[in-house]
């Protein structure tokens, strides 16, 4: 037997995975209750603030996912933990390019500004992410302002290139921008 907190986790986990194959619009608690196989009453107990709660919920969950993801980056200076961030991001973006793409992006493109708790749990993720790819950076060298640039930079390019992976179908542009940039920031100073 499921304790409440396992079935409050399937339907945070499935709700995270629809949002990345259709985005907030379209993601009913029809749909999470039939992926998790949680029983309807489970909703409101679970995300009292409905689906925005549990959108909030599956974004927070996915950040805290993806920056563990991000903690265990290997390297010993800046170019090589670059290289592991690529090689790391390659998967997701060829599942991108198949139409799953990113949950925290979902939300933000689609939250209105009525909806600022999904802002804002999106926001969170974000700066997560670059914390510790920032914390990473400087652990093999980099100095702090390049650090702090260089990791604002690899979240917007795991981002953008989710985007052009699925609207294109393809990880071509990923691949050619991962070489650009790995030429572009091994020229810097």
């Amino acid at each position: 037997m499921l304790m409440p907190r396992d079935t409050k986790q399937r339907m945070t986990e499935a709700a995270a995975l629809s949002l990345r194959q259709r985005g907030l619009a379209a993601t009913s608690f029809t749909d999470v209750l039939a992926a998790s196989g949680a029983a309807r009453g489970a909703i409101y107990h679970h995300f009292p603030g409905g689906k925005n709660d549990l959108a909030e919920q599956a974004v927070a969950w996915t950040g805290r996912r993806v920056r563990a993801e991000f903690e265990s980056i290997g390297g010993d200076d800046p170019d090589a933990v670059l290289r592991s961030f690529i090689e790391l991001i390659s998967p997701v973006v060829a599942k991108a390019a198949g139409g799953t793409s990113c949950a925290v992006a979902a939300v933000t493109v689609e939250a209105s500004p009525e909806q600022p708790a999904l802002n804002a749990a999106a926001d969170t993720a974000f700066r997560s992410w670059i914390d510790v790819l920032e914390a990473r950076l400087c652990q093999v060298g980099a100095a702090p302002s390049q650090a702090s640039a260089t990791a604002q930079l690899m979240v917007t390019f795991l981002e953008g290139s989710l985007v052009l992976a699925r609207a294109a179908g393809t990880v071509a542009v990923f691949e050619q921008s991962a070489s650009a940039l790995l030429r572009a920031l091994a020229e810097q100073p």
